[in-house]
C-alpha cells in the first residue's frame, strides 16, 4: 500500500494573486483543502517539501497527511498547477478523506515477466494502452501499484482489465467495458526499398 506522506502547512491570511505571488517570493506554495462537508481552507505550504513529495512519483495516489496549526488533517492530493517555463508547483488541491472513505486515484500499471511472453521473444512489440487504471478504493488501502503478468502472450495478444488481479477492495472505476490495457504488436520491420535514403545497405 502507499505509504502516509506528511507535510506542514500554515493557513493564508490573504488571499488573491498579489499575496500568492508574495509567498512564492518567499519559497511558499498556495494551496487549498475541500470536501468533507466543511468550508474550503486556504494555505500555504513549503516549496521544497512539496516538490520532495511531488517527487516520490506516488504523489497523487498517496495519502498526504496535512499539519495545520497542529491539526492533522487526511487529504488526498487531486491537482497541482506548475509553472510553464520554470516548473515550480504553483498551487496545489487537498481533498479532505477519512479513513475508511472510498475515493478515485490512478495508479501505476507495472509490466512483469516479459521474458516469458513468446511474442515479445519473437520480436513483438510491448504496445501500452493504459500506463495507469483507475481504480475506487479505500483511503486507507491505496495501493502502489498494478502488476500485469505477460507470461505466455504470443503476438496479437491483449491484456485486458477482467484479466487483472485488483488488490482486495479495489475495483475499476470504468464498469462499461472490458477495456484494454496492453497488446503485443507484430513488429514494424522496413524493407531495404522502405528504408530512409541512405540507411539502405550497401553492397
Amino acid at each position: 500500500m502507499s505509504e502516509t506522506l506528511t507535510l506542514s502547512a500554515e493557513l493564508r491570511e490573504r488571499a488573491g494573486k498579489g499575496a500568492s505571488r508574495a509567498l512564492r517570493r518567499e519559497g511558499r506554495t498556495p494551496a487549498v483543502v475541500y470536501g468533507g462537508n466543511q468550508e474550503p481552507v486556504a494555505i500555504h505550504l513549503e516549496e521544497k517539501e512539496l516538490a520532495r513529495a511531488l517527487g516520490t512519483g506516488h504523489f497523487f495516489n498517496s495519502i498526504v497527511e496535512l499539519t495545520i496549526g497542529g491539526k492533522k488533517v487526511r487529504t488526498l492530493p487531486k491537482d497541482v498547477a506548475f509553472h510553464a517555463v520554470s516548473d515550480r508547483p504553483q498551487h496545489a488541491d487537498f481533498l479532505r478523506v477519512s479513513a475508511n472513505a472510498e475515493v478515485h486515484v490512478n495508479v501505476p500499471v507495472v509490466f512483469q515477466n516479459e521474458e516469458k511472453a513468446p511474442g515479445i521473444k519473437q520480436g513483438g512489440v510491448l504496445n501500452v494502452v493504459r500506463h495507469e487504471l483507475e481504480l475506487v478504493c479505500e483511503a486507507n488501502k491505496i495501493p502502489d501499484d498494478i502488476i500485469v503478468d505477460l507470461s505466455g502472450l504470443e503476438i496479437g495478444d491483449s491484456v485486458h482489465i477482467s484479466a487483472v488481479k485488483l488488490p482486495a477492495g479495489a475495483r475499476s472505476a470504468i464498469t462499461d467495458r472490458d477495456f484494454t490495457i496492453a497488446t503485443i504488436a507484430t513488429p514494424t520491420v522496413l524493407t531495404e526499398e522502405e528504408a530512409p535514403a541512405g540507411e539502405a545497405s550497401e553492397g
